[in-house]
């Protein structure tokens, strides 16, 4: 039996959840992102007439689309509005995998007996969009990464069915940077070669695109040809993510202390961006010699950067550790977790900043997490779960 995978995506959803909010936004060239110095996060239509796209420099942004309007961004609402859609999509439907704030997978193999899939994912669509009055684009096709391609072929508003004898025709025009796993490094590289279709792609040796890209070169082959059986995550929400340490001996050494908090901190923040969450809610907890226990927590704007979070954590443990006598442990929790990246959260930060803390977690990922760490926190040797 042929596999049927939907994928559904919220059309720029902030822009979207702040035109619900304030209808004067209708029609305007929208930027949601930071300041001068920022990023975008997300941008309207009009605004991507101008050559506006999310990630590029906020100054760039202004000097294509210089009568752009400019919001902060609200987290806060953006994670209300996604609860609300991924409720009503899990609600109704057998396998849904929530692959970030705004995007989900559907498996609804099998449903063409009852129903029709495709006209159940219409009604499907058409549900979020009366119920919440936010824009969604879908396609319904053989695997995720074209049904993927397809949603964005399709946007605004587009509803596509890329059926099994029609995945070769529909992908081969594309362009290589269509696919979901090219970046702008492999684009260029390929792109050098002469490489820039799809179906040029597809056409490739395997083998010659493994030498050239190693183990990503026979995924990239697979995908160009179509090829993708990875399968629908069901959906389960994280709670919280969270590090403690027991120290052989108690300590008041409270600059030792403090170092390890930025390791635990550097930790947590590095797995909420590799598993593309947010928190909202940190907690500091102490274990005194006597096993008292205390904790101190605070509600903070969504992140995931090391830097707000080591500001939140040091201020917590200063106001939780009043009895200045040993400890026997600390930990450190963050909750309050909603889908996204730290892209998304980069309202107030530098473009800097933001590939700094990629090229770090790029590092991490491959070499280790302690292959590039703060000094300040590399007495952070034996944290435990």
């Amino acid at each position: 039996m042929d596999r049927a995978i939907v994928h559904m995506d919220l059309d720029t959803f902030f822009v979207s959840c702040e035109r619900l909010n304030n209808s004067k936004l209708e029609n305007l060239p929208l930027i949601v992102g930071g300041g001068q110095r920022g990023v975008v996060a997300s941008c309207s239509y009009e605004a991507r007439k101008f050559g506006v796209r999310s990630a590029m420099p906020m100054k760039r942004a202004l000097w294509l689309c210089p009568q752009a309007k400019v919001i902060r961004g609200d987290m806060e609402l953006y994670s209300k509005m996604s609860h609300t859609v991924t409720q009503i999509i899990q609600e109704k439907s057998p396998v849904m995998e929530k692959a970030s704030i705004d995007e989900f997978y559907l498996d609804i193999s099998g449903m063409d007996r009852f129903f029709g899939a495709y006209s159940w994912t219409s009604e499907l669509a058409g549900t979020v969009r009366k119920e919440t009055g936010l824009p969604i684009s879908f396609s319904l096709s053989v695997n995720k990464t074209v049904s993927k391609i397809a949603t964005g072929e399709g946007k605004p508003n587009g509803n596509l069915h890329i059926g099994k004898t029609q995945v070769k025709p529909f992908l081969e025009p594309l362009s290589i940077r269509k696919i979901p796993m090219v970046g702008d490094s492999t684009f260029e590289l390929l792109s050098r070669m002469g490489i820039r279709t799809i179906k040029t792609l597809s056409e490739m040796p395997q083998h010659i695109l493994q030498d050239i890209l190693g183990k990503n070169g026979a995924e990239l082959w697979n995908k160009a040809n179509g090829i993708d059986t990875a399968q629908v995550q069901p959906y389960s929400e994280r709670k919280s993510v969270s590090t403690e340490q027991t120290f052989d001996q108690d300590s008041i050494d409270i600059p030792k202390m403090k170092g390890i908090l930025i390791g635990m901190v550097e930790k947590l923040a590095n797995q909420l961006r590799e598993e593309k969450w947010l928190t909202s809610v940190v907690t500091v907890k102490i274990r005194y010699s006597d096993f008292n226990t205390d904790t101190k927590q605070s509600r903070i704007p969504y992140t995931s950067a090391d830097h707000t979070l080591n500001a939140v954590v040091a201020e917590l443990f200063d106001k939780v550790y009043d009895r200045r006598i040993r400890l026997r442990l600390i930990g450190v929790r963050f909750s309050g977790l909603v889908r996204g990246t730290y892209q998304v959260s980069l309202f107030e930060d530098t473009v800097q900043l933001m590939q700094l803390y990629q090229a770090m977690d790029n590092i991490k990922r491959r070499y280790g997490f302690k292959a590039v760490m703060r000094c300040a926190g590399m007495g952070m040797d034996r944290a435990e779960d």
